[in-house]
């Protein structure tokens, strides 16, 4: 799937944009692959939080049941070892929830710098209109007219 994916925007990216065209592939096309993204690493951020929130909970009940599993040494450490790795799990796991966190930001501000760099560039016409509306306003009177292209 990786390769299709890196073929296909290998393949985006060589293609040269035609003349009505505003926006060069890398920006027509990235704005969406950064989109995609940042959906994607909010949804393991999410993954990546319940997982914390999961072990952080088996870490309470743990405790609830026998409070002598909660003990803390000197060095802040929990003295039980399965209780240290719940709650050392329940840590990782929030740091991975943040980089993921973080990643989909990025991204997502990348994808809205494409869209408004896409949307404020001036496209050129092109010439090949066969005819064109026209409304002017002179010495208060409005014309409206077509105006054809030989």
């Amino acid at each position: 799937m990786t390769r299709v994916v890196t073929c296909l925007l290998a393949t985006a990216l060589l293609i040269q944009p035609a003349q009505a065209q505003s926006s060069p592939p890398l920006v027509k096309y990235g704005k969406w692959v950064l989109a995609a993204g940042a959906v994607g690493m909010n949804y393991f951020a999410a993954r990546s939080h319940n997982r914390a929130e999961d072990a952080f909970d088996a870490l309470q009940a743990r405790c609830g049941d026998h409070t002598r599993f909660c003990d803390v040494g000197p060095t802040g450490r929990y003295l039980d070892p399965q209780s240290e790795s719940l709650f050392q799990e329940s840590l990782s796991q929030d740091r991975q929830a943040r980089r993921w966190l973080l990643g989909g930001e990025a991204a997502l501000l990348g994808a809205a710098a494409m869209f408004v760099w896409e949307l404020t560039r001036h496209a050129p016409e092109p010439d090949n209109i066969p005819f064109e509306p026209e409304v002017t306003t002179a010495r208060g009177t409005t014309r409206i007219g077509v105006r054809l292209g030989f």
